[in-house]
């Protein structure tokens, strides 16, 4: 399989010995062989069989997601590959899990010293509540979720998250796990390259993996992430001062955030609106419009709504929400979410999709650890599910805040 990148190491981040290191290689290998040998079997077994049976069932062919569904939960070549990638998700976690777990002490003790470092701020409010679509169960079949503590101070599901988000992607998101959030930063440079925004946030920002890449782009910016976990900003908070990076942090939500009116120039967010919920979406596009400065920019990333592909390409996207604990997953894919941004307050004449082409692309010939021939074989892949960026680009969400009307607000 392919092997794009290694993951960079930093003083934050669990040290897998030998034998972690080689079950965390296997659970990458099999995830690899799930796309690359399962997964492309299941559009001749659908074209056959499950689609034949299913207009001798039902009397006619199948027009969306939900009939190819309907057909293909029956067959066993489906039932096989959705056993093997659900195992293959478990087993990718715990793999990384048993390594935090021997190191906790140690990674408690250096996340403190580098958060003493440095001179960004780091905010957790006593009284804050996590809301329950993320508590409730344990998003993408990560242990403990986003908030989970299991001693004070604790950092550990942050640094299980770093480790296993690296062993997802397969290296695709490059050796700091950054590409989508370079990625959009690439996209502002090349079509907003008098844009200077004074203070951005990172809405959802996680251990900040998208979050540094905008203080690279912007060193005199003031630079905040935020995310409803506290385990995962303590983390963010160190990992950032281990990479060298002054950036604050909060548990805050993205609902309601403690920010003033018109604080922000740019706000952005990565994957983070399929974690979310119904009720939630809205509220976030409405604290974005509160907390931009007139012509500030919203840029959320994420896959693209359904309307957008094929019905059997929405199936396989769709399985992220059946197997891998992403219930929102595909209900947001639904979503009008220019509709959604037009009712927070922004001009529809100003809200849009785009594509932003994944940064190892756009960066293979010069950035140490991309080669030009891992960028080419990305961007000649065919979707798989699992993947961020099928086609090789984030589809983003862009809307601007009008001069005019933050003026008369």
């Amino acid at each position: 399989m392919l092997n794009t990148f290694q993951q960079s190491p930093h003083a934050a981040l669990p040290k897998a010995n030998a034998d972690e290191a080689s079950r965390q290689e296997f659970a990458k290998s099999f995830k690899g062989f799930i796309q690359s040998g399962l997964l492309p079997g299941l559009g001749p077994v659908y074209q056959t069989r499950v689609s034949q049976s299913f207009e001798k069932q039902h009397g006619r062919a199948p027009v969306d997601r939900r009939d190819i569904r309907t057909g293909m939960v029956g067959d066993l070549y489906f039932q096989h590959y959705a056993a093997a990638n659900r195992i293959a998700q478990e087993l990718l976690w715990e793999s990384v899990n048993g390594s935090v777990d021997r190191q906790l002490p140690e990674l408690l003790g250096k996340a403190k010293e580098l958060s003493a470092s440095t001179p960004a701020k780091l905010q957790i409010p006593e009284d804050f509540v996590p809301p329950r679509y993320v508590t409730a169960l344990d998003i993408h079949c990560m242990p403990g979720g986003y908030c989970s503590e299991v001693c004070a101070q604790d950092i550990s599901v942050g640094a299980l998250y770093d480790r296993g988000v690296y062993l997802y992607a397969m290296g695709y998101t490059g050796p700091d796990n950054d590409d989508m959030g370079r990625s959009v930063v690439n996209y502002l440079k090349r079509n907003r390259p008098d844009f200077k925004p004074r203070r951005i946030l990172d809405m959802g920002c996680t251990v900040g993996h998208s979050t540094l890449p905008y203080k690279e782009l912007f060193p005199e910016a003031e630079v905040w992430g935020i995310d409803v976990g506290a385990p995962v900003v303590r983390y963010a908070h160190a990992r950032a001062a281990a990479m060298g990076q002054e950036v604050n942090f909060a548990q805050m939500s993205a609902e309601q955030t403690t920010f003033p009116d018109g604080h922000f120039d740019l706000v952005v967010s990565h994957i983070l609106l399929h974690e979310t919920s119904g009720k939630a979406m809205p509220k976030i596009f409405e604290e974005a419009h509160r907390v931009l400065a007139p012509g500030g920019l919203m840029i959320h990333a994420d896959l693209p709504p359904f309307d957008l592909m094929d019905p059997f390409t929405q199936f396989i996207l769709d399985n992220e929400t059946w197997y891998n604990n992403e219930p929102f997953w595909g209900a947001m894919r639904d979503m009008d979410q220019i509709a959604l941004a037009e009712k927070a307050g922004f001009d529809r004449a100003d809200v849009r999709f785009d594509t932003a082409p994944m940064a190892v692309m756009e960066f293979a010939a010069a950035a140490e650890g991309y080669s030009q021939e891992a960028s080419e074989h990305v961007a000649e892949r065919d979707f798989t599910a699992g993947e961020f960026a099928p086609g090789g680009g984030w589809e983003v969400l862009i809307a601007r805040k009008p001069e005019e009307k933050a003026l008369a607000a």
